[in-house]
């Protein structure tokens, strides 16, 4: 089977260096340990998103898929590497591309609070040259429709909506300059489990419908199985696993994959003892050496310390990032 890439994350790397202030810098004239230091949020991440194919990008909290989101979407720029989208690169420009598009986990904060909604939902549209003004109204109407809301609520403002209408809001949004590949950084995080499914069901219709391709940022292996087609994990910027979701679910290979699923709650094991993962994740600021998650690993050996595993495909469209499959072992 053949497979058309619409997004190819090459060789990417993000570092947010902290600037000093005056007093610090001040400080460090008068002989005190202070410097600068370097936040290492994605390290050398590669993969490809193809066309119609929903993947959902998995980790703990500041392992860096956020930011990587945001790279994605040319909201910042790369470091190191690229990220291209149908062959060209995505720039971090004033006139992004219309067809990429993010959803972001707070609704509320991405709206203009003194906005209505019907001109927060019009605004790239129109400035774009896919509807005239005159014919906005009739627009946004059909937008909000598509997505389970009245078209009443144009007139509204956003602190009228609950989270759950918010977050329809903030799809409708993306959809108006009629995109084809949506990242949506936790975009039901902050929603009850009903409206959860809600949402989750109008991605999954909005993806029927529309020929859309996802790019599903998420901490939850719940939420993401039943979404996506294909799972990439991410550890503290670097990615250790990937495959097809049935595959990856039944059989992980990586460790740190294997903990994240055994904390899944499942109405099958009633009386599961809950073992959490050992530790907690390293400072961005001070990475481990070697493979990043040997502090936490419990097969850990000594060569997880010192020597950065690759990853590499394992099985086809499997692919892992673990000394455990060299046939050196960890030893």
């Amino acid at each position: 089977m053949s497979f058309q890439s619409a997004l190819e994350i090459r060789n990417v790397s993000k570092r947010f260096v902290t600037r000093l202030d005056a007093f610090e810098k001040l400080g460090a004239r008068l002989g005190a340990s202070i410097r600068e230091q370097t936040v290492h949020a994605v390290d050398r991440v590669s993969f490809e998103v193809h066309r119609g194919e929903v993947v959902g990008l998995v980790g703990e909290s500041g392992c860096g898929k956020s930011t990587l989101g945001r790279l994605v979407c040319g909201l910042q720029e790369p470091t190191e590497g690229g990220v291209f989208l149908d062959g060209r690169p995505v720039q971090v420009s004033a006139s992004r591309r219309p067809e990429l598009q993010m959803i972001f986990q707070d609704p509320f904060a991405s709206l203009n609070p003194r906005m209505r909604v019907g001109d927060a939902v019009a605004e790239a549209a129109v400035a774009h040259g896919l509807v005239p003004r005159s014919g906005a109204a009739d627009y946004v109407a059909g937008l909000l429709e598509q997505v389970g809301l009245d078209p009443v609520c144009a007139t509204r403002f956003p602190h009228q909506f609950s989270g759950g209408q918010r977050a329809r809001i903030g799809i409708a949004r993306a959809l108006a300059v009629k995109p084809g590949f949506l990242v949506c950084d936790e975009a039901v995080a902050a929603l009850d489990v009903s409206i959860q499914a809600q949402v989750l069901n109008l991605f999954m219709d909005l993806r029927e419908s529309l020929g859309l391709t996802y790019l599903f940022i998420s901490h939850d292996l719940g939420v993401v199985r039943h979404l996506a087609d294909r799972v990439v994990i991410m550890y503290l910027g670097r990615v250790v696993e990937s495959g097809e979701v049935e595959e990856l679910y039944s059989r992980p290979s990586h460790p740190y994959t294997q903990a994240l699923l055994a904390e899944i709650p499942r109405l099958d094991r009633r009386r599961l003892d809950y073992t959490p993962i050992s530790g907690e994740i390293p400072s961005p600021l001070r990475p481990p050496g070697g493979c990043h998650f040997h502090p936490r690993c419990p097969h850990a050996g000594p060569r997880c310390a010192v020597e950065q595993p690759l990853l590499r495909e394992i099985a086809p469209r499997r692919w892992s990032a673990c000394h455990l499959h060299d046939s050196q072992g960890v030893a």
